[in-house]
């Protein structure tokens, strides 16, 4: 991290001594230490969501002691596809057993979730190394203007598309909450529908992952959309808004004159 360190501290030198304005030297920094931000929440986005593996547990107490289990595993986790997950349950006739599956598939909210994560974090990733490393260039050569204006187009788009999969997968992580709740599990298993049988839940699965998931693509949501702002004023529009006010203000200067 040295060798970054000392690049953005030469980009800070390097603006002071041009004829940059420090305003918009400190403006090209801001922007660096977003990306950075973008990157570490981007990853800790993903991270929490793919990386998730859940179990809970439930308990078959039959009329007929010697086919109980009190306690059985059901394990779950990315990308939520429940509807392919399966354990097995005694049938409280002797040594039978059934093959229950659980319900749902939410795995197109999920990797939508995480598909966006990764692409945030290779985008921020390229665009913090333009930054870094090609502060100055970028703006001497002739397509520099439309890279700018094409990061702020990303930049937006980036911006609607966390919100959304954000939203979505928020939605999704309340329906496999509700899937994989030991009481409605429970109603899936055949002998827990028999009076004489008593079910029973034993624990439910931890949710502070996903939960943190969640939290962090609206984190990310918010970084992006206020980076907006940072990389519009590194755009010709925001040059073009700025000579046109100063222009006004001239004008009315001269008249009031």
């Amino acid at each position: 991290m040295s060798d970054v360190d000392d690049q953005i501290h030469h980009n800070i030198m390097s603006c002071n001594l041009t004829n940059i304005s420090r305003l918009k030297c400190r403006n090209s920094v801001v922007l660096i230490y977003v990306c950075v931000f973008l990157q570490l929440f981007a990853v800790f986005a993903f991270s929490t969501c793919g990386g998730y593996s859940g179990q809970l547990r439930v308990s078959v107490d039959c009329m007929e002691k010697a086919s109980s289990n009190l306690s059985i595993p059901i394990d779950f986790g990315y990308p939520f596809r429940l509807d392919q997950v399966s354990f097995e349950a005694p049938a409280c006739e002797a040594t039978k057993r059934e093959r229950v599956f659980l319900i749902g598939d939410f795995s197109s909210s999920a990797e939508f979730f995480v598909t966006i994560s990764v692409f945030a974090f290779l985008y921020s990733l390229m665009a913090s190394i333009v930054y870094i490393f090609f502060l100055n260039k970028y703006r001497q050569i002739s397509r520099g203007p439309l890279i700018v204006s094409l990061d702020f187009v990303v930049t937006v788009v980036f911006s609607f598309v966390w919100l959304v999969s954000s939203s979505a997968w928020a939605k999704a992580l309340s329906d496999v909450k509700t899937a994989t709740d030991p009481d409605e599990v429970q109603l899936l298993i055949p002998a827990c529908k028999v009076q004489t049988n008593k079910c029973g839940s034993v624990h439910g699965a931890r949710w502070s992952g996903l939960n943190t998931s969640v939290v962090f693509g609206y984190l990310n949501f918010v970084l992006w959309a206020g980076n907006i702002w940072f990389v519009f004023k590194e755009t010709s529009w925001h040059k073009g808004a700025g000579r046109l006010a100063r222009a006004g203000l001239r004008t009315l200067m001269h008249i009031c004159i």
